[in-house]
């Protein structure tokens, strides 16, 4: 008498998976190019796209990549600066507000950039840099 399979494994080798892309929140040039595409191919031969409308198009999309380009810039340059500000801080006297809006002055020690927003130490304590309310000019020993 032959085996019998467990029901399990009866017909898994003939099951496909199947995987739904995820819907797009966002029109990106990918999907503005598949728009494009597809009214392409959807129009009706008699009366085809005007030029000048297709050339507008393309600008706008040309335009919207150019946008998304200068906002990730953007966003890289602010970053870096507030990195910049907050290294610019070490060995000078800084005033910050506690959770409990209690104002602390200290020196900084060191600053931290293990998360999105740079940590400014003062000893022990650590404040995030936009919590920094003040700063007092180093001076010069004579």
């Amino acid at each position: 008498m032959p085996a019998v399979e467990p029901v399990a494994t009866i017909g898994a080798s003939t099951m496909t998976e199947v995987v739904v892309p995820e819907r797009k929140q966002t029109l990106d040039s990918e999907v503005f190019l598949q728009l494009l595409v597809a009214q392409l191919k959807n129009q009706d031969p008699s009366s085809p796209m005007n030029t000048n409308e297709m050339i507008s198009q393309t600008t706008q999309l040309a335009s919207m990549e150019q946008l998304t380009a200068l906002a990730s810039t953007s966003t890289e340059t602010f970053a870096l600066t507030m990195r910049q500000t907050a290294s610019d801080l070490v060995g000078r006297q800084a005033t910050y507000l506690d959770a409990d809006g209690k104002s602390h002055t200290g020196t900084v020690t060191s600053v931290s950039f293990a998360s999105a927003t740079p940590q400014v130490l003062f000893g022990d304590v650590s404040v995030p840099l936009d919590a920094i309310s003040g700063v007092v000019a180093a001076t010069k020993n004579a």
